[in-house]
């Protein structure tokens, strides 16, 4: 056989758009695990829109989240959190970062369930701490003792993150590694195949 007369093999992202449909990447977790960041490059490598649910709210609210949560409290930005994703979930294919505590919802879970494969990117505690201590704009994180509080989020969940469709153990390493990682496992989930067994650094990270 020429050449010229071999197949052009196919790619993992455009077997993931297909087996996509019209369903959207959706990532969850704990403020501080590279939710936007990663996000952005896989819609890159996949040609989809990325989208961040904390922009779009701020954007329909007219004000940041901060001020969101000084002004009327968690439970009115949760609602509208709610209301924001859903509506998000209805426009297509899109990458879609969510803020941390989305997930916790039912609703918005059972939404992601219906119209999207999630994925949570799972961080342990010290890794969360040195991140989050770079940004002063975290609502939740406004406490005498944000350590603790980041320890109690962690415990409440986490439970509630491992419903996730698929789970990538985000750590100190370059963000592209953890990008082919979404890649990789999304392919696997998607397409059916067996995926190759984690570098060892990723089962540690995941124990």
């Amino acid at each position: 056989m020429s050449d010229a007369a071999l197949p052009i093999p196919a790619s993992p992202e455009a077997d993931i758009l297909s087996a996509l449909g019209a369903r959207s990447i959706v990532l969850v977790g704990m403020m501080g695990v590279g939710k936007s960041t990663i996000g952005r490059r896989m819609a890159v490598r996949l040609k989809l829109p990325f989208v961040d649910a904390d922009t779009e709210i701020e954007a329909a609210a007219g004000m940041t989240i901060p001020e969101i949560f000084e002004r009327h409290g968690e439970q009115h930005f949760r609602d509208g959190e709610a209301r924001v994703i859903a509506r998000l979930l209805e426009g297509g294919p899109v990458v879609l970062a969510t803020g941390g505590g989305a997930f916790m919802r039912e609703e918005t879970r059972m939404r992601i369930a219906a119209k999207a494969i999630s994925i949570w990117l799972r961080a342990d505690h010290d890794v969360i701490m040195r991140r989050v201590r770079r940004r002063a704009d975290r609502p939740l994180l406004q406490t005498a003792d944000p350590e603790g509080t980041v320890t109690r989020l962690l415990t409440e969940r986490e439970p509630i993150y491992g419903k996730a469709d698929l789970t990538i153990a985000s750590r100190d390493v370059p963000h592209d590694k953890i990008v082919e990682e979404c890649i990789e496992t999304l392919h696997a989930h998607l397409c059916g195949e067996q995926s190759a067994p984690p570098p060892a650094d990723v089962a540690s990270a995941a124990r």
